[in-house]
């Protein structure tokens, strides 16, 4: 009964993941046309004229690189029902994307602070701070929960380094 516990939680997290990633994709597709720049540009003035959008699709890729391995890691997990060094290399990765993630936020937002209008800097720097927090804690979760996986596989193989 645990072992369907802990593959039901991981098949709810995968739906969770799934949707994380179409949601972000689809905000992502259908926000540029809404903005009031664009709201009456043609898509390729929206999409090719625009060299913070190129930026932000581009600085985008390691968060959808972190929900793939996520996903890939709890559908791991389900199917084995432990861990191994698989799950502590996908950990490692997902904790690099992340630090990938906050370079591209931090430097984002340098560009707004330096380029954007006056009246856009507030959202843009609040929304960073929220990129960035999100970011840093997955981070540091990615590397906790590393360092306890090796811990576990090398108490498993009965070495104590």
């Amino acid at each position: 009964m645990r072992t369907t516990m802990k593959s039901s939680l991981a098949l709810f997290l995968q739906a969770a993941i799934v949707l994380i990633g179409i949601g972000t994709l689809t905000f992502m597709l259908w926000e540029p046309h809404i903005e009031g720049r664009n709201a009456h540009a043609t898509i390729f003035e929206i999409y090719f004229k625009d060299p913070f959008l190129a930026y932000v699709y581009v600085g985008s890729t390691p968060f959808f690189v972190v929900l793939y391995r996520a996903f890939a890691l709890l559908g791991h997990v389900r199917q084995s029902g432990r861990f191994s060094q698989m799950t502590l290399d996908a950990l490692r990765a997902i904790k690099r994307y992340a630090i990938a993630l906050i370079g591209f936020v931090a430097v984002g937002a340098v560009f707004i602070i330096m380029f954007g209008d006056k009246e856009d800097r507030p959202p843009g720097i609040f929304l960073s701070f929220l990129f960035l927090s999100a970011s840093s804690a997955i981070a540091i979760v990615a590397a906790m929960l590393a360092r306890n996986v090796q811990n576990a596989l090398r108490q498993s193989e009965g070495r104590w380094d």
